[in-house]
């Protein structure tokens, strides 16, 4: 069983034919939630937590593991307990960073589209790791120029516009990488670098099948130190974010 779900229930008088009733499910399937490993669809979850009063990772503390790749789960665990995090990206803005909306339409864009709102959860589960802390990391971020010229209108102007918000947060650091800077060796990908609660420094690098944990960090630093250097300084990304918001 499971015991929180069950709890819930219990301490405010619900059952599976209540519950039922209130989400618009058939009685069966609302039962069926009390069973260990059974999690309401996507459109009905946050309902429940709701009516339940209780976060849904307090009741389903397992769904972000669920639904994250198993090859990226190792870096997830990194990346929610990381002290600081430096990250280079090239194409897209940074995952921490997005809006559900343009999340959506990269994730909708590719493979997981058939699941897109499953993953655009699971990534704004991600953020909250990361941004929301109690004692927040140090995050440092360079984003090439290129990638904020992909995307509608409808949805670049408010991804521009909480650009500029996070970035405006003491302990976070946004850097353009403008077009006219030319070529840099940030080009062959993006990558994270992790600095550990015990000192240690991992690194992280994307590509199209899988991501991939290093140790060998030190050609990340080299690169780091080479397109931070010819980003924009954080006065001027915060005018340039907000110019381009205007102008899409």
């Amino acid at each position: 069983m499971n015991r929180a779900v069950q709890r819930a229930m219990a301490a405010i008088g619900e059952t599976a034919e209540s519950l039922a009733s209130q989400i618009g499910v058939d009685p069966k399937t609302a039962a069926r939630w009390v069973n260990q490993g059974r999690i309401p669809q996507t459109r009905h979850r946050a309902k429940v937590a709701e009516i339940l009063g209780k976060d849904i990772e307090e009741l389903w503390p397992d769904i972000l593991k669920k639904r994250e790749p198993a090859w990226f789960r190792p870096w997830a665990e990194i990346e929610r307990e990381a002290s600081g995090l430096r990250w280079f990206e090239s194409a897209v803005l940074p995952g921490v960073l997005q809006t559900p909306d343009y999340a959506r339409a990269i994730i909708a864009s590719g493979p997981l589209a058939a699941d897109a709102e499953d993953h655009v959860e699971s990534r704004l589960q991600r953020q909250a790791a990361v941004l929301d802390r109690a004692r927040p990391p140090l995050l440092v971020f360079v984003i090439d120029e290129a990638a904020l010229h992909r995307g509608t209108p409808d949805v670049m102007t408010p991804q521009l516009d909480h650009l500029v918000e996070l970035a405006k947060r003491p302990n976070l650091m946004v850097h353009v990488l403008p077009l006219r800077a030319g070529l840099h060796p940030g080009q062959a990908g993006p990558f994270i670098i992790a600095s550990t609660p015990d000192g240690e420094e991992v690194g992280y690098l994307d590509d199209q099948a899988a991501g991939r944990i290093t140790k060998d960090v030190a050609s990340l630093w080299e690169v780091w130190d080479t397109v931070r250097s010819v980003a924009l300084p954080r006065d001027q990304t915060i005018e340039f974010l907000r110019a381009r918001s205007w102008m899409s």
